[in-house]
């Protein structure tokens, strides 16, 4: 295979690339349900695959299917513009089944540094971060909306943050004056708070909580990942990529209760369930990206890559 490198683009640097090509290597159609850059999906086309290349982002879809379609791949990779999350709501992908799916959650490099898109802490940067731009909340909206128990709860454990109720208040103080509409906004109410030492590590830690928050990355991914996981044709496997410790919960838990057989109480004498597994783990602990790619390429030190695989058919 190429190194990761090869796959890389003005968009994103997709990590883990051979592991997840690893993962999939048996299978033949596969649904990219978080297409960004491409970098995966092309990856799996060069293997050989069949690749459906779905996003919600309709810029992403277009700047990778450009890409994609240059590459020589016939008619191996299908462009589908949707959320991973509400699968069952994307007419071209109405009960169809595939033999392998990959999630690389969160945002791609490219969103983060076009402006224009509204999820950088840069000075005078509108507060939008919708992954969609068609929908109708913004991160301008979320902070202006919100109550303080929600914001609160958010900045807890989307953001880890200590202080979470306080900076909740602040924000609601600061917005009886004016809305909170552009990224330094945003810095001074948590400047307000946590310090005026505080610098790019709290911003963007915060800034990602927002982000969560507006585009229901938590909720959808619990709520879509057993949809997905039907899908699967018997045998197919089921990779994510998540880079915040909430995701990365959602998906281990997920998988480790749809390779338990036996749901009784755990101080039942005798199972009377008479459960039967979905399917088994692949990853028993969280694979990593190695120093050499958190090197070349910073953003995969936080990647948690996970996979699960469907059971046969009985």
């Amino acid at each position: 295979m190429s190194s990761p490198e090869t796959y890389a683009s003005a968009w994103h640097a997709p990590v883990l690339v051979a592991e997840v090509c690893s993962l999939l290597a048996g299978c033949d159609v596969v649904l990219d349900g978080t297409l960004g850059g491409g970098g995966h999906a092309a990856a799996l086309l060069d293997a050989g695959h069949h690749v459906i290349g779905l996003d919600r982002d309709p810029a992403a879809l277009e700047v990778a299917t450009a890409r994609l379609r240059t590459a020589g791949v016939g008619d191996r990779f299908e462009a589908v513009l949707g959320n991973h999350d509400a699968i069952e709501e994307i007419p071209a992908l109405a009960e169809r089944r595939v033999d392998g799916i990959l999630l690389d959650l969160g945002v791609s490099s490219r969103q983060i540094d076009e402006d224009a898109r509204g999820f950088s802490f840069r000075p005078g940067v509108s507060l939008d971060m919708r992954m969609d731009p068609t929908q109708s909340l913004d991160a301008a909206g979320w902070l202006r909306d919100s109550d303080a128990a929600t914001m609160t709860q958010v900045f807890r454990e989307a953001g880890d943050e200590p202080r979470a109720a306080r900076l909740a208040a602040e924000i609601v103080r600061r917005r009886e004056r004016h809305d909170l509409i552009v990224s330094d906004d945003l810095v001074g109410a948590i400047r307000a708070v946590l310090g005026p030492r505080s610098g790019p590590g709290e911003f963007a830690r915060l800034f990602q909580a927002v982000r969560i928050a507006v585009n229901d990355e938590l909720g959808g991914l619990a709520r879509g990942l057993a949809t997905l996981r039907d899908r699967l044709a018997p045998g197919g496997v089921l990779a994510v990529i998540a880079y915040h410790s909430g995701e990365d919960r959602i998906v281990k838990q997920s998988f480790r209760a749809w390779s338990t057989a036996c749901t009784c109480p755990p101080r039942q004498p005798m199972c009377t369930c008479a459960g039967v597994a979905a399917g088994t783990l692949l990853t028993r602990r969280a694979t990593v990206a190695s120093e050499t790619e958190i090197a070349g390429n910073p953003r995969a030190r936080s990647a948690r890559l996970r996979a699960w695989r469907r059971g046969e058919a009985r």
